[in-house]
């Protein structure tokens, strides 16, 4: 060791650039798995969410093209396509030609799927104050209107 020169003490590690925990993708990513734990323990009945989505925008809408569907329920057109095959292999939906335009269909609930609809609707909307639970009444305002600009 030269005479003079100190060893170099270990520097206090500075904050990295990126801490995952702040970002905004993992935080969203987390909250969705928890209302997805929520969901699967509160909904009463053997559906995904997104076979929750499609069942109640038939309730809301009626019916309507599948491709409509999937734009009204945020999903892209392989996604919406399976969900509503799985659906109707389960007889909660089904397809008939548009009396508008022959060359497509649209897609229905069957009275089991309309039955199915309603009894989750109240289990659904459970699900949802569950989710927001943690948040008084007007920072779940806050936070809804918040998400709904990011959309």
């Amino acid at each position: 060791m030269t005479r003079g020169v100190q060893p170099k003490r270990s520097a206090k590690p500075q904050r990295p650039i990126y801490v995952l925990e702040e970002q905004i993708g993992f935080i969203l990513r987390q909250v969705w798995q928890r209302h997805a734990t929520i969901f699967a323990r509160e909904i009463g009945i053997n559906l995904t969410p997104t076979q929750w989505a499609a069942l109640a925008k038939l309730i809301e809408t009626g019916p309507c093209s599948q491709n409509q569907l999937g734009r009204l329920t945020a999903m892209d057109v392989a996604t919406i396509k399976g969900v509503i095959d799985r659906l109707t292999a389960r007889g909660l939906t089904e397809t008939s030609p548009d009396p508008e335009d022959g060359r497509r269909l649209l897609v229905s609930l069957t009275r089991a799927g309309q039955q199915l609809a309603e009894k989750a609707a109240p289990n659904a909307l459970a699900i949802t104050r569950e989710t927001l639970a943690p948040l008084d009444a007007k920072e779940r305002e806050i936070l809804v209107g918040l998400l709904s600009k990011l959309r």
